[in-house]
């Protein structure tokens, strides 16, 4: 038996140590938002935080994951909510598809740098991939959830 703390609870399942923490929280938790995109860690889809940091959850085998907490992209953390409601208000996704991805990653770039240049979002983003090639919007968004925080 394995404990996770995903979005706040505990949750204990019966899987395979080995098993890729994406399929862990898609199939068995049923925490569906987190995507499977190329199953190789490059694409981003599946990214979750893991103590705050993005990872690939498509590469990350159950047992590596021992207390840390994690939050999906149906979490509720601050800067996770402020970046929800600016990509909604940049209108950021066509297929949506990488979106929780994105959202993940971009939430770990506000974690550690709270006002980041967009060389920092840049950086930060290029862990992912949107082949509607929204980038442009998702860094709209990233800067109006800066916007939102600091006016507070």
């Amino acid at each position: 038996m394995t404990k996770l703390k995903i979005n706040g609870e505990i949750h204990t399942i019966d899987v395979d140590p080995e098993m890729p923490l994406l399929w862990a929280i898609r199939d068995i938790i049923g925490f569906t938002g987190t995507k499977f995109g190329c199953g190789k860690g490059f694409c981003g889809a599946c990214m979750v935080l893991m103590d705050g940091n993005a990872v690939n959850s498509c590469q990350l085998p159950v047992s590596a994951v021992g207390e840390n907490e994690l939050i999906t992209v149906e979490g509720q953390t601050e800067n996770l909510q402020l970046l929800q409601k600016s990509w909604a208000e940049h209108n950021v996704p066509q297929c949506g598809f990488c979106q929780s991805g994105q959202l993940i990653t971009a939430t770990a770039l506000l974690n550690g740098n709270s006002n980041p240049s967009d060389e920092d979002i840049n950086n930060a983003m290029v862990r992912n991939i949107c082949r509607c090639g929204t980038y442009p919007r998702i860094k709209k968004a990233i800067n109006h959830s800066v916007e939102l925080k600091n006016k507070g």
